[in-house]
């Protein structure tokens, strides 16, 4: 089963969160399970805040990148469309509101889950959780905006 960003077109699937085109980044993989969007996540060493807990900007990131990749399904589900149809929906943050409950730790496999709160023209709204061994750590909400065709076409001058 091929997870929602590996549907991405190549000018558009360099994110470092979610970018399966950057070797460098977290490439997250997120997949539908009944009606709420499921990334599984185990954080490097490296992305420390405090010995054993993870930065608060990887808990942003997965959320915001989980969050435009759930967007994304939901459009191409809400218009009964495969994901691999044209032309492509692709999503950027508009906003992102994260509340950080509880430390993340670093040593356990993470749960990041998301439901879509409201699907509005060009603009998908979706709350995400964070859980770490079964205990939520952090909650977020992502408004998802629908890239423009020509965003991603050219790079910026």
């Amino acid at each position: 089963m091929k997870a929602f960003q590996d549907y991405y077109p190549e000018n558009v699937a360099h994110c470092y969160g979610c970018g399966r085109l950057n070797t460098q980044g977290h490439q997250i993989k997120t997949y539908w399970e009944g009606d709420e969007s499921v990334t599984r996540f185990r954080p490097e060493p490296y992305l420390t805040s405090v010995p054993g807990y993870a930065y608060g900007g990887l808990v942003a990131s997965l959320i915001d990148c989980h969050s435009t990749g759930t967007a994304a399904a939901a459009m191409y589900r809400q218009q009964g469309r495969e994901m691999d149809s044209l032309p492509a929906f692709r999503f950027v943050t508009g906003s992102l509101h994260v509340d950080f409950l509880k430390p993340t730790p670093l040593d356990v496999e993470l749960e990041v889950r998301g439901r879509v709160k409201e699907i509005k023209g060009r603009k998908v709204v979706i709350e995400t959780t964070v859980s770490a061994a079964g205990v939520a750590t952090a909650r977020g909400e992502v408004v998802a905006i629908q890239m423009p065709d020509s965003f991603g076409s050219t790079p910026p001058a």
